[in-house]
Formats: structure tokens, sequence, C-alpha cells
């Protein structure tokens, strides 16, 4: 990995811009439905910055104290935390439309670094103010609920990978996760670029990178999907998901 535990952050640029949440394409899936004109207004004053991370770049650091939560408006990143060795355990991977940052909730500091996988940019929001705002409207309460609940039950799938998966099921669970996430945000269900490193994905997954490559190298021979490189194309999405359904039984 390229990342250096233990080297300071490089300053990363915060652009005080005035981000228009009535017309992201992004909003039905980091913020509420339902709220007036009035109240995405007052939604609009909160989101009133956008901060670019470039590749590699910390968005936050282990440590760091929790001031805002930041949607991802661009780009993709990776949380991870290290391990008792000093490597790196990379715990989860967001993109558009995903928020990061609420792991400072509790204690008011960040329990991992964010890093930016590519150039990114994300929506800063200073969570006193959306605590003030949260108590005036409960839709956004709400939907904030869902959102801590929805990543309580992303870490549940994570543990289920970890405990009863074979290689090949937890690569295949990862992929259609990942397909799907995707989908969601208007991009092909069957082809995409791999924006994490097969390092990367087995530290998620809790394989080898050499478990990893065997893995894809035997889905691209059976026929699953077409590798080159980063590059990659589903083409027997059932053959994938019958690989997950297996390990259900």
């Amino acid at each position: 990995m390229s990342i250096i535990l233990g080297m300071p952050p490089t300053p990363v640029a915060i652009e005080p811009l005035k981000v228009a949440c009535a017309s992201c394409n992004l909003r039905e899936l980091c913020l509420p439905l339902g709220l007036s004109s009035h109240e995405l207004e007052q939604l609009d004053g909160l989101v009133a910055k956008r901060r670019s991370v470039p590749r590699g770049e910390y968005l936050f650091r282990n440590g760091d104290g929790f001031e805002a939560l930041y949607a991802v408006r661009a780009g993709f990143f990776k949380t991870c935390v290290s391990s008792e060795d000093g490597r790196d355990q990379v715990t989860g991977f967001q993109m558009a439309g995903e928020l990061l940052g609420l792991d400072g909730i509790s204690s008011d500091h960040h329990h991992c670094d964010a890093v930016a996988l590519e150039d990114s940019s994300v929506c800063v929001i200073p969570y006193a103010q959306l605590e003030e705002l949260s108590h005036e409207f409960t839709v956004l309460q709400h939907q904030f609920h869902k959102i801590m609940s929805r990543e309580i039950v992303r870490d549940h799938g994570v543990m289920l990978l970890l405990g009863n998966m074979r290689a090949e099921e937890r690569l295949a669970a990862f992929l259609l996760n990942l397909t799907q996430r995707l989908q969601a945000r208007g991009f092909s269900a069957s082809s995409l670029v791999l924006r994490m490193t097969r390092e990367e994905i087995g530290s998620y997954l809790g394989l080898k990178l050499e478990t990893v490559s065997r893995t894809f190298s035997k889905f691209q021979d059976d026929g699953l999907m077409e590798v080159k490189q980063r590059q990659l194309r589903i083409l027997n999405q059932p053959g994938l998901q019958a690989l997950v359904n297996n390990s259900r039984c």
C-alpha cells in the first residue's frame, strides 16, 4: 500500500462553495425526501462547503477530532484501521452518495482513517448544526437514523463474510454488492473499474493477495467474468449469486 502510517497528512484545501442539495443528483441517496423548498434551503445553508481530496490523501485520520459528516459527492474512499503489527486493515469502501465520519459520533474523535482511492470530493456537513436542524425536521432525523442502521447492517454482512464463507463466496458477495451499489447510482450492473487494489480487497475480505488473485483467475476460467487489470465485466451474474446462495445453505 502507498499509505505510510505515522506520516503527517498533506493539507487538503477546503473550497468554500455553495452546494445546492436541491439540485444534486445524489440527494435521494444521502439526503431525506419530502422536505419543503424552505427546508431544502436551510439544508443547503448547512452543506455550504465542498472539500476536494486528491487520490491517496486523507479525508480524516484516526484520532482526529470529530466535527462533521461527509457525503461523498464524487470519487471513491476506503476506511482502514491499524492492526497490532502495524498493517492497515481495510474496514470499508465508500462511493458517491454514501456518508463518511459516522464513527466519530460516540466519542467526538475518529476511530479510523479515510483515504481517497481516486481524486474525490465530499460535501461537508457540520454535525452540531445537523443536530440542531434534526430537532426541527423529524424527517431529517429519521433519515440519519436509517443511515446509521444501514451501517450496522453492513457491518453484520462483513462479519458473515469473514466468519462463514469460503474465499470464492467472499469475493462473489463483495463483487455483487459493489455492482448493486453502482447500479443504484446509474452505472452499469455488469461492467466496472475497480478503484481498490487486490491487496485492499484481500484486507477487507480477510484473504491473502495470492488468494484474491487466484480466485479472480478462477472466476474468469469458469466464465463468470472477464478481467483486464482493474477493468471487470460480469458475464454470469446468476453464477456468482449461486456461490453466495450456497454459502447460506
